[in-house]
């Protein structure tokens, strides 16, 4: 009789933190790929919760690509990418051709075709001392790899588009 209860409480006990894990891991949210917050974040989140992100290709490097009717940018990269981290680098120039900065630009690298599986999470792109936006890009293995990038003026996404590169 006394094994019995034994076995019992042992199996209520199973239970009860089976159970209790269950409920831990229901109410887990999944995890961040990028902890620290960036400027533009938000942006990013309001955009889309009113839509879905259109990113619009953008052509070849080192080639301008007007991003709407008073900015064109050219992109590309320190050198051919290979594994390893390549650096992106996009320049922005206003109608006169002058180099300007009036933006937050936002990467995310990741592999098209393994989607999440490398993926960067949302990296701000920083200023070097010449103006331009720079954003290191891990690349962990050969195949297809796009960058998104998303172009915000005052916290809002004015454009985003996909930069796509073989490796």
């Amino acid at each position: 009789m006394q094994r019995n209860t034994l076995v019992h409480k042992f199996i209520a006990l199973a239970l009860v933190v089976g159970l209790g894990l269950a409920a831990s891991m229901a109410g887990k949210a999944a995890p961040a790929t990028n902890s620290s917050p960036t400027a533009g974040d938000a942006g990013l989140q309001a955009a889309a919760a009113k839509q879905e992100i259109v990113f619009k290709p953008i052509p070849k490097a080192g080639k301008k690509f007007e991003i709407d009717a008073d900015t064109t940018i050219i992109y590309e990269f320190n050198e051919k990418p290979k594994m390893g981290t390549a650096f992106l680098k996009i320049q922005v120039f206003n109608k006169k051709g002058d180099k300007v900065t009036p933006f937050v630009i936002v990467g995310r690298s990741d592999m098209p075709l393994m989607r999440g599986a490398h993926d960067s999470g949302n990296v701000e792109f920083k200023l070097n001392k010449k103006n331009d936006y720079l954003m290191p890009v891990n690349i962990v293995m050969p195949g297809d790899w796009e960058v998104r990038v998303t172009f915000l003026k005052d916290g809002k996404p004015v454009f985003t588009g996909s930069i796509t590169f073989d490796v």
